[in-house]
């Protein structure tokens, strides 16, 4: 379990895909520990925002054909873990407050979104 965080904060939702590199993980913790997205146009480095890191293959789900989703899009789990605790460790290589969860493992993840803004970055 990993506890309550704080608030204010992110809680990011990480997909990653084949083509994805550290190099990636690395330039999309930059753009979303800097982005000004909370209270007051500031961004977690500003506010020393905590962030929660969820790997979340579902995010590379087709859709388009049948009934059933296809994950061909995201990476396998060998390929992905790396590259999650790698972006992870960039937000704290960058200053950040960051917990994670076991990667690959079923979670109940609460959250309160507080305004209208989800947004999908990449990198």
């Amino acid at each position: 379990m990993v506890g309550q965080l704080p608030a204010p904060g992110l809680v990011v939702l990480l997909g990653v895909t084949h083509s994805d590199t550290e190099r990636t993980a690395a330039a999309l913790a930059r753009k979303i520990y800097y982005l000004r997205i909370l209270a007051g146009e500031q961004s977690c480095a500003e506010l020393a925002a905590p962030l929660l890191v969820v790997s979340q293959f579902t995010l590379y789900a087709d859709t388009a054909k049948g009934r059933r989703p296809s994950w061909l899009a995201a990476a396998p789990g060998p390929v992905a873990e790396p590259l999650v605790t790698a972006f992870a460790e960039a937000l704290r290589e960058l200053g950040g407050t960051v917990r994670t969860g076991a990667f690959g493992a079923h979670m109940q993840v609460s959250l309160v979104n507080d305004g209208p803004v989800t947004l999908i970055l990449e990198a």
